[in-house]
């Protein structure tokens, strides 16, 4: 099934007037090659119309959030139009009624899509232009579903930055703790009418086999125990035949109804008992999974001991804004991200990053700067909210607002990942609209069986009504999503942020990975290794220039110029360069002393205007290169100044991240880079990479995942900045260093918070696990409605069947809970 999504232009990226716009093509680039997007292309204007972004999308396989986080990752802002809601709702007591929800949802006019979990999660996107927060605020009221309160000392959620999203007036924030059913008796009010249920059953059935009492009175308790035991299951099917659909609540009620109409009240209030206490203990259990998640908005403190002027005054947090100045304690959770203006100490990360060890931090060398990039500092400079002080006291400049920290941002995250189904949880449920109805076709046909079998009308009934029982698949309902959720969160709480269910399934089905090399691979943090300047020129001339121009860029060679050169030249004084012009893939331009200066790969020198290399510079460039260094050239005006060689180191960790992989059974591993192939050949030998792919533009590295793709289902691992198309076309996007990034948390489908590799194994092999208790809870699932429905057509009796359907679905939802213990 294919949706088309068409947004106008000046929506999408409100800056742009023009269609042919190279942000434009990077967003269509972007989202084009994305498994479940057939198609991204721009329509030109037509008259007074403006040009418009068409996206051809199964909403099976991506979610229009996902089309969201892409496009406002590509510097795009889909919000104007269609709002986007998250909330922590009551009135959600299991996956079924969650599913009937969500489909009720999906049928008002102006919900685009709509996605709910058992934990108490909804999702919606909308049209603006067709219905409004309000109005859909109201029909969830009809339904019974109300937005749970957020306590005072819950910690805002971040919301989208799209300054049209309905966030005024409510909060996002995690709800309380309390997860099953809303009603008279407050949060367990199922819980309690299950157990009345049961009570009122126990009597009846006592006071009918040890005591000579009136036959009304077992009846009237049996009845009453009807009525509890029934109340929530009602509701249920009644909302399901609104939507024309037979549900296993549906099925449930029929069998006790018919039980009834037998005479046989015990059973049908032992099947209603074990039905209603089997939802409740169900949601208690994915309460505990929901629960883990919570646990993480709870690490932020509530306040923050704010400087002021000379004079600290103790805040909430959501009250600290940007430039504010935290002092944190020995001991004492950070209460903000930003980064150290005073004092030195070791932070323990492990509640955002999933760190093991603890990393020490120091005071920025110029607060000016870090202002000015604060993304761009070293993971020695910046803190994150929730973490851990460790001995010394410190001052730290605030950088993000409390619904913006990265720990905010995991939390909503997360949240949201919990209404993304996985692929076997939409084949369960495609199966489910088919099965049922067999079921139902199946129980008609046994009501007549004393047509052909010699046998009273009352056991050709209770035959069908057992088998009614057998056959419904509650435990298939919630065999997927309870392993999903217990995937997220445990992932969560290991430093590693996974976008639902399918990259979590994804994840673990892959065949190939391709890496990223500077910063991912390699430090990021490279070093000048080789001065080479030309016959006459002086090394501090090509320094000079080189530092010049590279001060005024951000990418991680410009920054290492910048650095090392600035400390070669000592105390001389570098003139200002201006103008500077990126050269995707290849270098930069900018004027100094009113002369142009190019700096960039010898592949840039000698297309289109730009003259060719000396061939005193091919000759150093193949030089340096023959030793494995990146390189540099430098040429102001017409005259080449020289060579710069630099060097990357691989991380400690990557190669011990890479054997554990490799012993995983992932055998293709592939590095590919825009340096020279020599370069990419020498870190990938390093780090024990299979292959090494070189000398590749950006949209050379989409074009590689595209071929890998079409064989394999491949990963592409990297900062999630410069690699965004890449990782938009790859079955799995992974990001490095993903707290410290917005662009990384939006483009990826998996984000490892910390900036280190050793995580990915660990996500790998959660992965695998949530496939295999998935599988398990399948094969149990199924294989329970297998048995006992020749059982019951053979005789076996509704009690058995009942206890033995209920006792499925608790094997399924604890068997998953399994995961939350996952050990790396």
């Amino acid at each position: 099934m294919t949706e088309i999504l068409r947004i106008d232009i000046p929506v999408v990226l409100p800056e742009v007037a023009d269609a042919a716009d190279a942000c434009v093509a990077r967003l269509t680039a972007e989202l084009a090659g994305r498994r479940g997007i057939a198609e991204a292309h721009v329509v030109p204007a037509a008259g007074e119309a403006p040009a418009h972004l068409c996206v051809h999308y199964d909403p099976d396989i991506v979610s229009l959030v996902r089309i969201r986080e892409l496009a406002t990752a590509a510097g795009a802002n889909i919000t104007e139009r269609f709002g986007h809601l998250r909330w922590d709702v009551e009135g959600i007591s299991h996956q079924r009624r969650a599913r009937s929800i969500a489909e009720q949802l999906q049928r008002v006019n102006g919900v685009i899509e709509a996605e709910a979990s058992a934990s108490g999660t909804l999702r919606i996107e909308f049209d603006r232009t067709l219905t409004s927060e309000a109005a859909l605020r109201s029909f969830l009221d009809q339904l019974g579903v109300h937005e749970r309160k957020t306590p005072a000392n819950a910690p805002a959620v971040t919301p989208d930055r799209g300054a049209g999203d309905d966030h005024a007036g409510h909060d996002h924030g995690e709800g309380e703790h309390g997860h099953a059913h809303g009603g008279l008796l407050g949060p367990n009010t199922e819980l309690f009418f299950a157990l009345a249920c049961g009570a009122l059953l126990g009597i009846g059935f006592l006071l009918e086999t040890l005591a000579a009492v009136p036959e009304w009175l077992p009846l009237a308790l049996y009845i009453g125990a009807y009525g509890f035991g029934g109340w929530f299951t009602l509701r249920e099917a009644i909302d399901n035949l609104r939507l024309k659909k037979f549900e296993i609540d549906t099925l449930m009620l029929v069998a006790a109804a018919g039980a009834a109409a037998l005479g046989a009240w015990a059973e049908g209030a032992l099947l209603l008992f074990l039905f209603s206490l089997g939802h409740a203990l169900e949601h208690y259990a994915m309460g505990r999974a929901k629960r883990a998640i919570e646990a993480l908005a709870e690490l932020a403190p509530q306040t923050a001991l704010v400087r002021r002027g000379e004079a600290l005054v103790e805040l909430p947090v959501e009250d600290l804004v940007i430039g504010d100045t935290v002092v944190v304690k020995p001991d004492e959770r950070l209460p903000a991200d930003g980064f150290l203006v005073k004092g030195t100490s070791s932070v323990n990360q492990a509640p955002v990053t999933g760190e093991s060890m603890p990393v020490d931090k120091r005071p920025v060398p110029d607060e000016a700067a870090a202002r000015a990039q604060p993304e761009a500092l070293e993971a020695a400079y910046r803190v994150f909210a929730g973490t851990i002080n460790g001995s010394g006291l410190i001052e730290v400049e605030v950088t993000r607002k409390s619904t913006e920290s990265a720990l905010a941002r995991v939390v909503q995250l997360v949240s949201e990942a919990e209404t993304q189904k996985s692929p076997t949880q939409r084949f369960t449920e495609r199966f489910e609209r088919v099965f049922v109805p067999a079921v139902l076709g199946l129980t008609v046909l046994l009501l007549f069986a004393w047509v052909v079998v010699d046998e009273p009308f009352r056991d050709s009934f209770y035959r069908a009504m057992a088998v009614l029982v057998a056959a419904s698949p509650c435990a298939l309902a919630i065999a997927t999503p309870s392993a999903v959720l217990s995937g997220v969160a445990r992932a969560a709480r290991g430093g590693v942020l996974i976008k639902g269910g399918g990259p979590l399934e994804e994840l673990g089905s892959l065949k190939a990975i391709a890496f990223d090399k500077t910063g991912t691979l390699t430090e990021g943090r490279p070093r000048i290794t080789d001065i080479v300047p030309a016959q006459g020129i002086d090394p501090s001339e090509l320094l000079a220039a080189a530092v010049a121009v590279e001060r005024l860029s951000d990418h991680p060679l410009a920054r290492a110029i910048a650095r090392d050169g600035q400390d070669r030249l000592g105390e001389r004084e570098v003139p200002p360069a201006h103008d500077l012009i990126s050269i995707t893939g290849q270098g930069v331009r900018a004027t100094l002393d009113g002369e142009t200066v190019l700096i960039g790969k010898a592949e840039m020198f000698g297309v289109g205007a730009i003259a060719p290399l000396s061939g005193e510079m091919a000759g150093a460039i193949a030089a340096l290169r023959e030793q494995g260094r990146t390189t540099m050239v430098v040429r102001r005006g017409v005259q080449d100044l020289g060579a710069i060689g630099l060097m990357d180191t691989p991380r400690a960790a990557a190669k011990e991240a890479i054997a554990r992989i490799h012993a995983m059974g992932i055998t293709r591993m592939i590095m590919i880079s825009g340096d020279h192939q020599k370069v990419a050949e020498s870190i990938a030998k390093e780090v024990g990479l299979d292959e090494a792919w070189g000398d590749l533009m950006p949209e050379d590295k989409v074009e590689a995942i595209r071929k890998l793709r079409a064989t394999d289902k491949v990963a592409m691992v990297g900062d999630g900045v410069n690699d965004a198309p890449a990782m938009a076309n790859a079955t799995v996007g992974i990001a490095m260093g993903a707290a410290g990034s917005d662009v990384a948390l939006e483009t990826a489908d998996v984000a490892l918070m910390a900036d280190d590799l050793a995580h990915l194994p660990f996500a790998v092999g959660l992965s695998r696990a949530t496939r295999r208790i998935i599988r398990q809870n399948l094969v149990v699932s199924l294989g329970v409605v297998a048995v006992l429905v020749p059982a019951t057509i053979l005789g076996l009796g509704i009690g058995p069947a009942v206890m033995a359907h209920e006792g499925s679905t608790l094997v399924v939802v604890f068997n998953a809970l399994r995961l939350l213990g996952y050990r790396k």
